[in-house]
Formats: C-alpha cells, sequence, structure tokens
C-alpha cells in the first residue's frame, strides 16, 4: 500500500531583497588567507546587540550575512521541517551562550598580543557556527542556527518587550479581521513564529525573536498585516 507523504507546514517564499550573503563568503574566503580580516567579525557580533535595544532584532532579518544566505540560498532546498523545541528553551541558549563565549574566549586569550592569531579565532568561530548553520538547515529549516545563535539570543534579550516603544522599533500587526485559519504567516516566517497571535493587539506582535523581515506581511492573503 502506497504511503501518503505528510505534506510540511512551513514553505520556502521567495521575496526581493539583496545578496547580503556574498559579504559572508568573501570574509571566509579572504580570512583564509588573511587572518587578520577574521577581526570584521566584530562588526557582527556588537551590530546585532547594539541595534536590538531600539530595533529588537532587525539586524537579524535585514541586515545579518549569513541569516541572509539562509533565506536565500538555501531555504529553497531546505525540508522546512519543525524546529525542534528544545532549541529554544532558555536553558538550551543560555548553555549555548556560555559555551559559545567560553570556547572564543579560551582561544583569544592565547591568540592575544598577535593580531593574526586573533583574527584567526574571529575567523573560526564564524567558519565552524556557519557549517553548523548549514548543516541545520539541510536536516530541519533554514533559519534553525538562529533560534539559539548566541549573539541572536542576547539581541532578543536586549529587545524592548513592553512600555513605550521608539519609533523606530518595527513589529507587526494584526487587525481584528483576522480569522487566524490560513496561518499563511506563520507558513513562512523563517523563524516559525506565530504573529496570528496578535490579531488585535495595540502593541503588535512581541515576541522578542521576531527579526522584522515583513514576510509575514507580504504573505497574508487579506493583506491585514503590517510591519
Amino acid at each position: 500500500m502506497t504511503q501518503i507523504k505528510k505534506k510540511t507546514f512551513h514553505k520556502h517564499f521567495y521575496t526581493k531583497g539583496k545578496p547580503l550573503y556574498l559579504i559572508l563568503f568573501t570574509y571566509l574566503i579572504l580570512g583564509w588567507f588573511f587572518p587578520v580580516i577574521g577581526l570584521v567579525a566584530l562588526i557582527c557580533m556588537l551590530a546585532p546587540v547594539l541595534m536590538a535595544i531600539k530595533k529588537g532584532r532587525f539586524w537579524c532579518g535585514n541586515y545579518c550575512p549569513r541569516g541572509n544566505m539562509f533565506d536565500r540560498l538555501l531555504s529553497k532546498y531546505s525540508p522546512h521541517k519543525s524546529i525542534p523545541n528544545f532549541v529554544r528553551t532558555s536553558g538550551f541558549r543560555i548553555f549555548m551562550v556560555v559555551f559559545i563565549f567560553m570556547m572564543f574566549g579560551i582561544q583569544l586569550y592565547y591568540a592575544w598580543g598577535d593580531w593574526n592569531a586573533v583574527g584567526k579565532v574571529f575567523w573560526n568561530i564564524v567558519a565552524v557556527t556557519t557549517l553548523v548553520g548549514v548543516i541545520l538547515a539541510f536536516v530541519f529549516a533554514p533559519r534553525t542556527w538562529c533560534s539559539f545563535c548566541p549573539m541572536g539570543t542576547l539581541s532578543a534579550w536586549a529587545t524592548p518587550k513592553k512600555g513605550n516603544f521608539s519609533d523606530e522599533f518595527k513589529r507587526v500587526k494584526v487587525e481584528n479581521s483576522c480569522q487566524m485559519k490560513c496561518k499563511s504567516c506563520a507558513r513562512v516566517c523563517p523563524m516559525q513564529l506565530t504573529p496570528y497571535d496578535s490579531r488585535g493587539d495595540e502593541a503588535g506582535y512581541l515576541n522578542p525573536d521576531c527579526i522584522k523581515c515583513g514576510k509575514c506581511t507580504l504573505a497574508c492573503p487579506t493583506k491585514i498585516m503590517k510591519l
């Protein structure tokens, strides 16, 4: 008897944008030959967290070269399975922050004083975590790594959760007329979140892991969502 293949809920959703992943590729290639270039990674370590204070995880969905690679390249070939729940738990994410920074700190300690060696430490971290992210993209979903990326986690912690939000803080707003039946927004969300949960909420969707990419608003068939 032929088995019917179960249809995956999440799916690839194409949106126009710049190929920022070329920055990542250039960094990895040049950093291999000129290790000191690895120091450029400091930008992608500090910028997401600093930006999150006012704009949430906006960097992750709009400026991150690796995230751009997940969305624009790997999403086409990923099975789009559900991201494992345990990688989203606070315990696992805290573990990853401590583990990555501990390994980073130890290597940095022994490399200190030699700029090439220090740059190599940064390059190694980026290369290894990118490899892990690529593997997870082909096993589960494109942004699986982003669900527990240490810098993403720190950005989520820095993201405003309540109170008076600045004009710079973008969030998805869903009109009351949403029936929450099609769930098109959830199907295309790279982080596999559920924006429809904020239906009619004046504050908007405030999940700190929302990366402000806007895909949900574009996929909404009735166009009752806006960023």
